[in-house]
């Protein structure tokens, strides 16, 4: 079914099923690294809220989360610039840390937000991304748990959205217009 957000159309592209499946198998990869540990589970609003929901809902081991809100997106194209609306407020000495995306293409926004947390000393600190474009990909990244690769298209829906709108859809649609 092609939704219209907008100007825009888009096309189904990954369903609500196979999103829910990747989210199960993170989690139990996470159960598994972090079992005794308590990591803290760190957030990138606005997108990734769907994503960081239900991954926290599988987990069976102890942890904690909280939001940062970082941007570099207005419309379909990156500023370039990224933008810290609200800041973290936990310390992460010596903790665990899961930083959480919802997408990961350019790879600015997180290249310019990591050496804020190293700077912190956690014990580690790993990234979780449901999405990762890498022919997108301008600056080197390590993700450790990752849902899907997909190509350098504007996705829609499962948080991610097109000037606010869109976030809410169950399911990841694809522009079919650029």
């Amino acid at each position: 079914m092609i939704v219209q957000v907008l100007d825009k159309k888009f096309k189904p592209y990954l369903k609500a099923s196979e999103i829910q499946v990747q989210v199960n198998r993170i989690a139990a990869e996470m159960n598994a690294d972090y079992e005794g540990k308590r990591p803290l589970f760190v957030a990138i609003l606005n997108g990734s809220f769907m994503f960081a929901a239900d991954l926290f809902r599988e987990l069976t081991i102890d942890a904690e989360i909280c939001f940062i809100k970082l941007a570099s997106y207005k419309g379909t194209k990156s500023t370039g610039n990224v933008i810290t609306s609200i800041g973290l407020d936990e310390s992460l000495k010596g903790r665990h840390v899961v930083i959480v995306e919802d997408i990961v293409d350019t790879g600015k926004t997180l290249s310019e937000f990591l050496p804020q947390l190293v700077n912190q000393q956690p014990a580690s600190l790993r990234i979780a991304a449901l999405l990762h474009k890498p022919d997108a990909q301008v600056h080197p990244l390590k993700i450790d748990y990752l849902g899907f690769s997909v190509p350098d298209k504007f996705l829609l829906g499962y948080g991610l959205d097109y000037d606010g709108l869109g976030r809410n859809l169950r399911e990841i649609y694809q522009l079919t217009e650029d």
